[in-house]
């Protein structure tokens, strides 16, 4: 189980409960671990489907190789070839051979996205709701903290990753790997190890596996703006409204995951919209 906090719980001094940090710090999170052996392929392939769905990949955009989804999901090689075999028989993956081969997204949605999606979200939705809610609660603490222990060299760090992220346009691998750095050099300011290791683990568990947030257009745009005041707050030293506009960025993939949920649960055999 995921610790025990709930939205809006602190310990009254607007810290993490205990239990709730020390739990996941110690990995005894349990949401989105390693997939259960039995039919892990389809449920590969039906994760995969649902970040499709996210935008955490993108047509054009190379998924991570097998040995790197291998890792994330906690599952086999040939376990992640089946998967993504049955990504490339549905359609929504080409898979090419080669030095600069891999599987690339040609869809984010297809025939079977909400029931794909629904096999994903719907059984462990509480515990989703624990992850959003603790990923909320774990980010705001963090920038609150960065804001104040930052030094210039941090800052810097945080400055070029920032415009990074700005300059990336419509490239979504240099979009996300600019928003992985900002948001790493915003923890590494805390000066704190385990906080930078807690963020890294929330940003797996809330992300399908992927440590890839849900993506738009309109979600960038959003994003651009809302990193800047992110930016501003921690430069200023203004711990207070750091902590409040990380905890409120971050709801940015809760908010998509929340809506492809409702979307695929009123298409489901007997559902009427």
């Amino acid at each position: 189980m995921i610790g025990d906090a709930t939205r809006g719980q602190t310990d009254g001094g607007g810290h993490l409960p205990r239990t709730a940090a020390g739990d996941l710090a110690r990995g005894r999170a349990d949401l989105l671990g390693p997939l259960r052996r039995r039919h892990a392929s389809a449920q590969v392939a039906a994760r995969l489907i649902t970040a499709l769905a996210l935008g955490a990949f993108v047509p054009g955009q190379r998924l991570p190789t097998e040995r790197e989804l291998s890792a994330m999901l906690g599952v086999s090689r040939p376990t992640v070839r089946l998967g993504l075999s049955i990504l490339s028989s549905t359609g929504y993956v080409e898979i090419r051979r080669g030095r600069q081969g891999g599987a690339f997204v040609k869809t984010g949605r297809g025939p079977d996205t909400d029931e794909m999606i629904r096999r994903t979200l719907t059984a462990d939705w509480d515990e989703f709701e624990q992850m959003f809610d603790f990923r909320s609660l774990v980010e705001g603490l963090i920038a609150h903290t960065a804001a104040d222990r930052r030094t210039e060299e941090d800052l810097a760090r945080i400055r070029a990753a920032l415009e990074a992220y700005r300059g990336a346009g419509a490239d979504r691998e240099a979009s996300q790997a600019a928003d992985r750095r900002l948001h790493e050099a915003i923890a590494t300011a805390t000066r704190n190890r385990h906080l930078v290791d807690l963020s890294e683990r929330v940003r797996h568990r809330s992300t399908l596996g992927f440590r890839a947030e849900a993506y738009s257009p309109e979600i960038r745009q959003r994003a651009i703006g809302e990193h800047g005041e992110l930016v501003e707050a921690i430069v200023a030293g203004d711990a207070p409204l750091a902590g409040t506009i990380a905890g409120r960025h971050f709801t940015t993939t809760e908010t998509r995951l929340r809506e492809l949920r409702d979307l695929a649960l009123l298409s489901a055999p007997g559902e009427h919209t």
